[in-house]
């Protein structure tokens, strides 16, 4: 009795560290389903309240700066409070974003709520991602990767379709969707709250407020791919964002909320189908193969805006779907390679970081755009984006260093074990520091 009381504890702990992983999960894709309701309704408001394109690109815009703020300020605080704690308190304002779009009749309302958004999508996308790779099993080895950086795609495909049945179908189109999203939020909020404890709890958290992004030095060598593949593959999400509310009403001739939830959903849905496939390749060959196939989407997408052929442009934004869910879940793998507790949240501040960067500045300079030139030209811009970030992605990819390696234990990829190394892994050398002082 005595041999099985370790095996028993062991398992035990192994339950536990699953509860974590299955809640950080559904977390992780709340959040940004939550993030994704708003989309189906940008063409009510342009019909019912006078929106713009560009205030709708504002709209995306102050949602990423908003996301990057927290990403900046925030991304590390769960190395110091715990992942649970700063978990739901990305998970309140998110819920507080929707309970200020329940009454959005003009455009600095909507601004406020995705400003809220993004700011608690920034501290979910570091937190929540960071929860699980803590958590998950060792086995399959891309699941942790595929989990967290497919986690969001998973989210913004089933918050579009969702908030597009809702809003055609339901009782109240303007309010149903956040009000179902609230509820989601609360059982995630409830689901993390028993779920067991990954990070050690440290003093002078207010330090990780000081604007820093930190990467291992291991892994530095593939930050100019990351780069290029994170804000092109991104860039496309948010013009679908941004554009095809407008595409779909003048391609296809309808408003219908729940057709522009299932076009925003055929670039999403791919991606995270595509993300295991990417996981049977090696990083620098998943890039490869990611960025060409992203590539060969987009230039189908910019063929079919032209001819206005929706078979060839919903084929299309499929393939160029799966290609970026090849591309980003290799690039992430390779990133995360042999990373400690202590590194991760860091880790997953830079690579939102960029993502959102990316997110940002093309449609911020596309939506001042949109009044000088045509949507089909628009789209050839992103196309050119994605020309770039494939060639030098071909030509520069590259595999983590293979003296690098991760810890397992407990057929899991970390350990509660490990959070008695965090302070320690702080202090260590192997780091190259990005600081940003305000």
């Amino acid at each position: 009795m005595q041999k099985l009381a370790p095996f028993i504890n062991q398992t035990h702990r192994c339950g536990t560290l699953r509860l974590a992983f299955v809640s950080a999960v559904v977390s992780l894709v709340v959040s940004f389903a939550t993030a994704a309701a708003p989309i189906p309704l940008y063409n009510l408001y342009r019909a019912e309240d006078g929106f713009t394109n560009f205030g709708v690109s504002m709209a995306i815009v102050t949602y990423s700066v908003g996301a990057m703020v927290g990403l900046l300020v925030l991304g590390r605080l769960s190395n110091h409070l715990g992942r649970r704690l700063t978990a739901i308190g990305s998970l309140g304002l998110l819920l507080l974003g929707c309970l200020l779009l329940l009454d959005v009749h003009d455009i600095g309302t909507l601004l406020a709520g995705r400003l809220l958004m993004g700011v608690g999508t920034g501290l979910a996308s570091s937190t929540l991602t960071s929860y699980i790779v803590d958590a998950a099993p060792a086995r399959p080895e891309w699941l942790a990767s595929v989990a967290s950086s497919q986690g969001p795609m998973l989210g913004l495909t089933v918050g579009a379709i969702a908030s597009g049945a809702l809003v055609q179908f339901g009782l109240w189109p303007r309010d149903l969707i956040y009000l179902v999203c609230v509820g989601f939020l609360s059982v995630s909020a409830m689901l993390v709250a028993i779920s067991p404890e990954t990070a050690t709890r440290t003093p002078v958290a207010w330090r990780s407020l000081l604007p820093s992004v930190s990467v291992p030095a291991r892994v530095r060598h593939l930050l100019p791919v990351a780069a290029v593949v994170f804000p092109a593959t991104w860039a496309t999400g948010a013009f679908y964002q941004a554009f095809v509310p407008a595409l779909v009403e003048d391609q296809l001739h309808t408003r219908s909320p729940l057709i522009l939830g299932l076009v925003f959903a055929a670039y999403m849905a791919p991606s995270v189908l595509g993300a295991p496939i990417g996981g049977r390749f090696k990083s620098s060959v998943a890039q490869r193969v990611g960025m060409i196939t992203f590539l060969a989407g987009m230039i189908g997408i910019i063929t079919a805006i032209n001819a206005g052929t929706l078979a060839l442009f919903i084929t299309a934004t499929i393939v160029a779907g799966a290609g970026q869910g090849i591309a980003i879940s290799g690039t992430t793998r390779g990133l995360l390679h042999g990373s400690t507790l202590a590194d991760r949240a860091p880790i997953f501040s830079a690579i939102y970081l960029v993502c959102y960067s990316g997110a940002t500045f093309p449609s911020l300079i596309s939506g001042k755009l949109s009044s000088t030139f045509s949507l089909p030209q628009i789209a050839l811009g992103y196309g050119v984006i994605a020309l770039g970030a494939t060639l030098f992605t071909v030509l520069g990819a590259r595999n983590p260093h293979t003296d690098a390696t991760g810890n397992s234990n407990c057929d899991s990829s970390s350990s509660l074990d490990d959070a008695a190394a965090f302070k320690q892994s702080e202090r260590s050398a192997g780091k190259t520091i990005i600081r940003v002082r305000p």
